[in-house]
């Protein structure tokens, strides 16, 4: 097996509580770089004591892609293997050594495992592939936010399992700067399908539904919006924001097209069975979260939602049939969705308020 040389580059600001963790995940690598935007705590300090190369740059007016890009160049020339990852990521051990066996002379990026979330216990929630680990020429990262690689020539790709990054956000970190970055990325380039998609969801999630509803049809008009899952994701979000719009005849229209968009995923069935929940049409709960249930495979994409493969198709089959009055059923679902999430206290008053239906006359206090 070749030995390559290989360096990990990022940026950070503020990161000072993620230091050691990083580091110490990070450590398999020959050399680390990392450009600093303008710490105010100790962070700079922290990484040049564990002989981490720290260059300071602000870059003003604030930008993801030139950011990436003035910490790629600090990287030097004669590196084999370029690993990005930022400081709230954590390598589980052995990486470097699975890097080398997945790595070959030809490869230009390594696709690897990314667990983008992960619950309490440290089970993973949200998992997709990612592809940040890169060879040291051709490259350069574009897009103000959500910015990806670029590389000059074509790509030869490798794929291995064995790597595995888990995601470790800091959850009292501001995004707001992620609207008007894309607002930017969107005039810049009107007709890049991937950011006007992340537009338009941005504007769902701000509660801004009628440009969100504009922003994601657009995004299905553009001749490059040809992947189903994000195209069937517009879908879902216009739905989504027809829901919240309160007008229910619009949202199941979208939430229809979903389905025949991309018929193999679980998201637009319990988008729907969602759907039918708020109109207490249990009926249909249960049959859009049955079709749902019948698909098995998960695919490995950023575009999946949690509540597709979570407790959540259980909980509300158990909900939907307690109001059919069927509670056998009922205690059947819910036990499922307790098996799933253990933690969920309503989950378990639930099941003891069937359980009482069932048999009124037994004390359940601790069922």
């Amino acid at each position: 097996m070749k030995k390559y040389k290989v360096c990990v580059y990022t940026i950070c600001l503020n990161e000072e509580k993620f230091v050691d963790r990083w580091y110490n995940s990070m450590k398999e690598a020959d050399e680390i770089y990392v450009l600093d935007t303008g710490s105010t705590d100790n962070t700079v300090n922290l990484l040049k004591e564990r002989g981490v190369h720290v260059t300071v740059k602000k870059i003003t007016p604030w930008r993801f892609d030139v950011a990436r890009n003035e910490s790629l160049a600090l990287v030097p020339d004669d590196t084999d293997i370029c690993v990005c990852t930022d400081l709230d990521e954590v390598f589980e051990k052995g990486w470097r050594e699975e890097l080398e066996k997945a790595w070959h002379e030809n490869t230009t990026r390594l696709r690897y495992i990314y667990n983008w979330s992960l619950d309490e216990h440290n089970k993973p929630i949200v998992t997709f592939y990612y592809e940040k680990i890169h060879k040291r020429h051709g490259f350069k990262w574009v897009n103000p936010v959500h910015e990806i690689l670029q590389y000059d020539k074509e790509e030869v790709y490798n794929v291995t399992d064995k790597i595995v990054l888990n995601h470790y956000p800091d959850r009292t970190k501001s995004r707001s700067s992620y609207l008007p970055l894309l607002e930017i990325a969107v005039k810049e380039d009107p007709n890049n399908d991937r950011n006007t998609h992340y537009l338009g969801r941005e504007y769902m999630y701000y509660g801004r539904y009628n440009e969100a509803i504009d922003m994601l049809i657009k995004h299905l008009q553009l001749p490059k919006a040809t992947w189903k899952d994000e195209r069937c994701a517009s879908m879902r979000f216009i739905a989504r924001s027809y829901k919240e719009l309160g007008r229910y005849e619009e949202a199941k229209m979208w939430l229809k097209k979903a389905i025949d968009e991309a018929p193999y995923l679980r998201d637009p069935y319990m988008e729907m069975a969602l759907l039918y929940y708020r109109l207490n049409d249990f009926d249909q709960v249960i049959y859009y979260t049955n079709l749902a249930l019948t698909i098995k495979n998960h695919e490995k994409s950023y575009i999946n939602e949690t509540f597709s493969w979570d407790e959540t198709p259980y909980d509300l089959l158990s909900i939907s049939y307690y109001n059919k009055e069927e509670y056998e059923a009922a205690k059947a679902f819910c036990e499922k969705a307790i098996a799933i999430n253990q933690d969920d206290e309503r989950l378990k008053k639930n099941l003891n308020i069937i359980n009482k239906m069932i048999n009124p006359t037994k004390n359940h206090e601790n069922d």
